[in-house]
This record gives structure tokens, C-alpha cells and sequence, in this order.
């Protein structure tokens, strides 16, 4: 007697691939927030750029995984390869963003700031004294020589590289 071990289904590589690049886009973003709010760390406008995709991607991948437990793998794939396809091109932008870093090539010329601009016209000298200016082609943050654009852009690229996985598998 035989005993084989039951492959799971199409839809059940989907759910998990989708679950999974929800959970990892979530922490990813979450990291990035609390970065900003917890530790002080200004986003520059790049960096707001890149937090889009996190922002799309990880409610997308999430319904991914829920029609695809529901059997609906038809309706999931379409959202969870829109989903890997918003991280690919995360992971583009972030590996951009690095090299403004390292100087490797000159960033946007709009790139002075998230925070540059005031916010209300009443206090406008007052918000312009208090604002602080963070550029595109400064680190703030670096752990094992990659800022935190660089761990953007390898996350994305793991992301997204996860939903193709999921996207594959049958």
C-alpha cells in the first residue's frame, strides 16, 4: 500500500503566497511608520513614494488570499499579480533611491523634502523656521552599509518575487 502525500491545490499556493505578501508589505510599512513617528526619522519625498506600493499592495495581496480560500483563485491571481507587479516596480524605485544615496546618479530636483512645503498659511514664517529638510541623496539610517531605501527595494523585490512564486505553483 501506497501512501501518497496530497498536493495542495492552486488556489491553497495562492492564499498562502497572498497572505504572506500582506504580512510582509504590512510589517514592512509599519517598520517605515514607526521609523517616522516613533524614532523621528523625516521621510524624504522618494521615500514617501515607495511607501505607495506597500500602501496598495498589501490590501490587494490580502483579498488575493481571501478569494483564493473562498476556491475564487480566477478572481485572486489577477489581484495577487497586480499586487507582485506594484512590488516590482517598489523594487525599482528603492534600488533608484539607493543609488541617489550613494551617488551613484542625481535624484529628482524636487526632491528637498516630505515636509518642505507649508502646511497653512496662517504661521507661515513660523512653520518655515520649524520645518525641517530632508533630502533624497541622504541616508538617515543605514544598518550593515544599506539605508533603509535599500532594504525597501530587497524587500519589494522578495515581495514580489513571492507572488510570482504563488502566481506559478499548481
Amino acid at each position: 500500500m501506497t501512501t501518497t502525500i496530497p498536493r495542495p491545490s492552486s488556489s491553497a499556493a495562492v492564499a498562502t503566497a497572498a497572505f504572506a505578501v500582506a504580512a510582509i508589505a504590512s510589517l514592512a510599512v509599519g517598520g517605515a511608520l514607526v521609523f517616522e513617528h516613533v524614532f523621528g526619522y523625516v521621510p524624504c519625498m522618494l521615500c514617501l513614494w515607495e511607501r505607495w506600493p506597500y500602501y496598495l499592495g498589501a490590501p490587494l495581496a490580502l483579498v488575493a488570499g481571501v478569494l483564493a480560500l473562498g476556491g475564487r483563485s480566477g478572481l485572486a491571481k489577477p489581484l495577487l499579480a497586480v499586487a507582485g507587479a506594484l512590488f516590482l516596480g517598489n523594487a525599482l524605485l528603492g534600488a533608484y533611491h539607493a543609488g541617489v544615496e550613494w551617488s551613484f546618479w542625481p535624484g529628482p530636483a524636487s526632491c528637498a523634502g516630505a515636509n518642505a512645503a507649508p502646511t497653512a498659511a496662517g504661521g507661515l514664517l513660523e512653520q518655515m523656521r520649524a520645518t525641517r529638510i530632508v533630502p533624497c541623496d541622504a541616508a538617515a539610517w543605514r544598518l550593515f552599509g544599506i539605508s533603509l531605501a535599500g532594504y525597501s527595494a530587497l524587500i519589494s523585490a522578495a515581495v514580489a518575487g513571492l507572488a510570482a512564486y504563488g502566481l506559478t505553483r499548481r
